[in-house]
């Protein structure tokens, strides 16, 4: 297999903010501590939970320097590097590789719709900058752009992409590409709802925001799946799926700092034009944390 540094439980950590909209790097550090000390396998910090689109330039690289600093090695780190331009992609990719990031993540953001080709050379531009590996991500309801899994194909063949993060809630894609590609390639779920199916599929991990709240169940559930024990990891993903569906659908910024705040737990403001979940909806948040635990 190619060089892929994870597996299991990838966390995304979420980028709290102070009342006046400034990133809050203590409360982050925090965050991120909790989901080492919870047992996660790795941090992915500048995800879609960790609003990297909403950041500047120099706020991003200050996630990356103290997610780095308050890790300490001891988890595998995946920093989002995505930007519109390739340009500016690998700038965010050199200097994560530079701060001491294992890997990056690369989805290709867009605001025309990209060709095969031009992602493929924007793949491959950014390869050529760094020695660390890529993870492909692929999730057209976020970027606008729909990797089809022959152009994943095409892009997996630059050196070290290793990596591919599918997240259409497509399982089959990935039945196909470990069809075409064997175990030469690391996937990895993205796709809250469907951990269970991406693992029966071979999914090497699952990347995902829920250890912010249940970290244990989220555990168990790739634990299971190492046992071959299918019965048990069934029960254990039915216990949560409710929580899974209702953080993708209510957005995973806004669910789960409202989820932390419910337990106890500061997870800092939005930025805006987000905004916190209504009354209603945390109810309702709060309703299927209490039964998840």
């Amino acid at each position: 297999m190619k060089n892929a540094p994870f597996k299991g439980i990838i966390a995304y950590p979420i980028t709290p903010f102070d009342a006046n909209e400034k990133v809050d790097i203590l409360l982050y550090k925090q965050l991120v501590e909790r989901l080492i000390v919870s047992g996660s396998h790795g941090i992915a910090p500048l995800g879609s939970t960790g609003v990297m689109p909403y950041l500047k330039d120099q706020e991003k690289e200050a996630i990356t320097e103290a997610t780095i600093e308050q890790v300490k090695g001891r988890a595998p780190i995946l920093v989002g590097v995505s930007n519109l331009t390739t340009e500016r992609t690998i700038y965010h990719a050199k200097f994560a590789e530079k701060a001491g990031a294992t890997a990056v993540m690369i989805i290709p953001m867009s605001y025309w719709k990209l060709s095969d080709d031009e992602i493929v050379k924007h793949y491959d531009a950014v390869a050529k900058q760094i020695s660390i590996p890529i993870m492909a991500y692929n999730n057209p309801a976020t970027a606008g752009v729909d990797m089809s899994p022959k152009l994943l194909k095409r892009i997996l063949e630059i050196s070290n992409v290793t990596m591919i993060k599918e997240s259409t809630g497509d399982v089959q894609r990935m039945h196909y590409l470990k069809k075409e590609l064997g175990d030469s390639v690391a996937f990895y779920n993205g796709s809250n709802p469907l951990a269970l199916s991406a693992f029966a599929a071979g999914a090497t991990g699952w990347c995902t925001a829920a250890p912010n709240l249940i970290p244990e169940l989220n555990i168990a559930l790739y634990n299971a799946i190492q046992n071959n024990d299918l019965q048990e990891a069934q029960k254990i993903f039915y216990k949560q799926i409710d929580l899974l569906r209702f953080i993708v659908e209510k957005g995973l910024p806004r669910a789960i700092k409202s989820g932390l705040q419910l337990q106890g737990i500061e997870g800092g403001h939005l930025r805006k034009p987000l905004q916190p979940l209504t009354e209603n909806e945390i109810t309702e948040l709060d309703r299927i944390l209490k039964l998840v635990k």
